[in-house]
């Protein structure tokens, strides 16, 4: 059928009712936002954000309600689709921005893709890896894989990805989203370590829409974050320890769940499995630590101070 591209929606949506088919690949994905309200009558009140490309560029496509528990878990990171009888609407402003593994990628940022279940009713299907054709021009996906080496070198807010062993992984915990209100952040923290640092990894891991990923972070698993935000103290104490936090795009992927992900081509996780095959299992199992109370960061060492 005839296709359009991502470039030529955004100079003809306004003067057309009816697009062509996209064929576009997922580079990111959002946890899946829940926005009911107990006087709004609506069945599936759930929204995600994907962001994804073609050969001429990078847009926002937004799942609503009832498309999102029959999609959500289907699309993922590398997944390519072919869209049809979609909505064009402008850009929500306030929405975060996840940082392109590819700086050279152009971004759309205008407009964004609608997929509802009606008005037009979208139909969407899912193409195979192994039949998408490199004439099709989609970009594959690119990741910001840092070591341990490299993290105290990186300033605040940076956006990165990591790959480690764990070594350590707390409880989870919960922080009010608002000083007053019901709804809770949940959390855990966990360290990762990855041969080029004497240091691990710190992570503060929220939960994403991946709750069997989540609920199963252990000692000796590898751990894949993506899309991580480098946190420094910058005011009280500049020699504090540097965290990583999730950021609304961030996915989490342990052993079980890294076969056929994209970045198993990446040359840093390649590096990283090279090194795992050097450690002795035992002398690493005798490190690793899991549960209990984790102050972080950790207040100061005497009562005056603190």
């Amino acid at each position: 059928s005839k296709l359009t591209s991502l470039g030529q929606l955004e100079m003809t949506w306004r003067s057309r009712v009816h697009f062509h088919p996209l064929l576009v690949r997922v580079l990111h994905k959002s946890r899946l936002r829940y926005y009911g309200k107990p006087e709004k009558k609506l069945d599936m009140p759930y929204q995600a954000y994907f962001e994804v490309a073609d050969g001429s560029g990078m847009m926002s496509m937004v799942l609503w309600n009832s498309l999102c528990p029959e999609w959500y878990n289907s699309m993922k990171v590398g997944t390519v689709l072919l869209l049809e009888q979609y909505a064009i609407k402008t850009s929500y402003p306030f929405k975060t921005q996840p940082t392109p593994g590819d700086s050279q990628m152009k971004r759309f940022a205008t407009i964004e893709i609608s997929l509802n279940v009606r008005d037009p009713p979208t139909k969407i299907s899912i193409i195979p890896e192994e039949t998408v054709k490199p004439e099709w021009g989609l970009p594959e996906v690119k990741y910001r894989f840092i070591t341990r080496s490299e993290l105290d070198g990186l300033p605040h807010n940076h956006s990165c990805d990591v790959i480690g062993l764990v070594t350590f992984v707390g409880r989870a915990e919960r922080a009010r989203k608002r000083e007053h209100g019901e709804d809770f952040w949940l959390y855990r923290w966990a360290h990762a370590i990855d041969g080029t640092s004497d240091q691990p990894f710190i992570l503060e891991l929220f939960a994403t829409s991946q709750p069997d990923v989540f609920e199963h972070i252990h000692p000796m698993t590898y751990l894949v974050c993506t899309q991580m935000r480098v946190v420094r103290d910058l005011t009280e104490n500049p020699s504090s320890t540097t965290y990583l936090t999730t950021s609304n795009e961030s996915q989490i992927f342990i052993t079980g769940w890294h076969k056929g992900q994209p970045y198993t081509k990446d040359t840093k996780v390649k590096n990283f499995i090279q090194w795992t095959k050097t450690q002795n299992e035992a002398d690493q199992m005798k490190k690793t630590v899991i549960g209990g109370y984790y102050p972080f960061p950790r207040p100061p060492n005497n009562f005056l101070k603190y």
